[in-house]
């Protein structure tokens, strides 16, 4: 791979996590300039009611009074501004805190301006939409009592305002219970389908994010299928020519005579056939080899022939297999799921060297889905390599290209409508379990254009 491209991947990856971060903080930073603006339009909107109602209508209000609790809410508008150009964090309870503010102002006005009997009591459903937009359901129904509560307050507690020849009605209780009624109606209604809607609206949000991290990992992928592809190519000629140089090294008398010459060169030529066997591979998964198909085998002999394999070619031989209750499908012994599993072994070898690995298969979900699990006693995930799992150049082991395996794994089991996940177990080490639907992998549960693109 390019050191250029692997190096811009990495810095690429490295930063996500603090991206989201920075996402999360920008968008509270965004929400607070919003409710600034709400709040200027509230102070202007309130300054021209009461300055209407006192000199154009000729009612009397208490202007000293409403016009400092106007300019409190000013300054601290005026110092939320600050705020938000500081650059520092805005939590979602900072923001619980100016929507109070708001009612509180509101409830203030009102209280000087006849209570309930004014008309622009019905104010405090305005500040209950904003904060069910912007703030977290527990904040949301805090928000929903305390504007219930300064509500039912001014049904007793408030200035009564003297109309000009308007002889207005004490009101009644039942009048006051069902203007109250209808008031926790529609606030509740208003939180219920308002946090639907953004829920929803934050759902489709994160299922976009998702959809457009996985093209990405899509074409990552490709591009690397691609270099891998161009690598087979070019790898074979050198390997055909080493493969010629080690046969007759092994018929040449110096070295057929002696025995440790001939072992070292049939551990060569063991480890260039698996060089070779890795080239078709890759060559085979990109749809260029010209030689056999993918054959048809069992489910049995699949998992035999794979651990088979892979204790022959790693140093480590202690690799214990368990098959529970294994129906023998047939199914498709194909290159890419080989290399997923040999990728899993092959980090959990990495770290546990000298310790029993584990490979489990078992059948869960009532039949429907294949579990293949590894396990091993080596130190466990870093809780920050979980919640990356499976992402490119996401490793511990500190070298160029780590984390690729698994990456290539995570998107094999995908393509076959299955999943990996990763945990540490209790009594030390990791889990990492491989998940995947038997209608993947059968040839009896494919449909018949299914088996006859991958039999081609």
């Amino acid at each position: 791979m390019d050191p250029t491209l692997e190096a811009h991947e990495q810095a690429e990856v490295a930063h996500l996590g603090a991206a989201g971060r920075a996402s999360e903080t920008l968008a509270g930073r965004r929400n607070l300039l919003q409710l600034i603006q709400l709040r200027w339009l509230a102070v202007a909107g309130q300054l021209a009611t009461i300055l209407a109602v006192h000199f154009l209508l000729a009612i009397r209000l208490p202007l000293v009074e409403m016009l400092t609790l106007l300019g409190a809410l000013t300054l601290f508008n005026v110092a939320s501004w600050l705020h938000s150009r500081s650059g520092r964090d805005v939590s979602n309870g900072a923001l619980f805190g100016g929507v109070l503010i708001d009612v509180a102002v509101l409830s203030g006005q009102l209280y000087y301006s006849g209570g309930i009997t004014n008309p622009f009591c019905f104010l405090f459903l305005l500040q209950i939409a904003v904060g069910t937009v912007l703030l977290r359901p527990a904040y949301i129904w805090a928000m929903v009592f305390i504007a219930s509560v300064s509500f039912m307050t001014l049904t007793h507690v408030y200035r009564p305002v003297a109309l000009p020849d308007v002889d207005v009605p004490a009101l009644s209780v039942h009048f006051i219970g069902g203007l109250l009624l209808c008031f926790l109606l529609n606030a509740v209604l208003l939180v219920v389908f308002m946090h639907r809607i953004v829920r929803n609206l934050r759902q489709r949000d994160a299922s976009l994010a998702k959809l457009r991290q996985r093209a990405a990992e899509e074409e990552h992928i490709v591009r690397m299928g691609l270099l891998a592809s161009g690598a087979a190519h070019e790898l074979g000629t050198p390997l055909a020519t080493l493969s010629v140089i080690l046969g007759d090294w092994a018929r040449m008398a110096p070295f057929a005579g002696d025995p440790e010459l001939r072992e070292e060169i049939e551990e060569m030529q063991l480890q260039l056939k698996r060089c070779k066997t890795i080239v078709s591979g890759i060559l085979l998964s990109a749809g260029e080899a010209r030689g056999e198909a993918p054959a048809q085998t069992h489910l049995h002999a699949f998992l035999d022939e794979l651990v088979a394999q892979w204790r022959r070619t790693r140093p480590a031989k202690a690799l214990h297999f368990e098959a529970q209750n294994l129906p023998d499908l047939p199914m498709f012994s194909d290159f890419a799921l080989r290399q997923m599993v040999d990728n899993v072994l092959d980090n959990a070898l990495e770290a546990c060297p000298d310790g029993e690995i584990t490979l489990r298969a078992e059948l869960e979900q009532d039949g429907e889905v294949l579990a293949l699990t590894v396990l091993d006693k080596g130190p466990g995930f870093a809780p920050e390599m979980l919640e990356r799992f499976g992402k490119p150049y996401q490793s511990s082991k500190g070298k160029p290209g780590g984390g690729l395996g698994l990456f290539l794994s995570v998107n094999v089991a995908r393509s076959l409508g299955g999943k990996i996940e990763a945990r540490n177990r209790w009594e030390g080490g990791a889990e990492v379990g491989m998940r995947l639907p038997l209608s993947s992998l059968s040839v009896q549960r494919q449909s018949p254009s299914l088996k006859d693109k991958r039999g081609r």
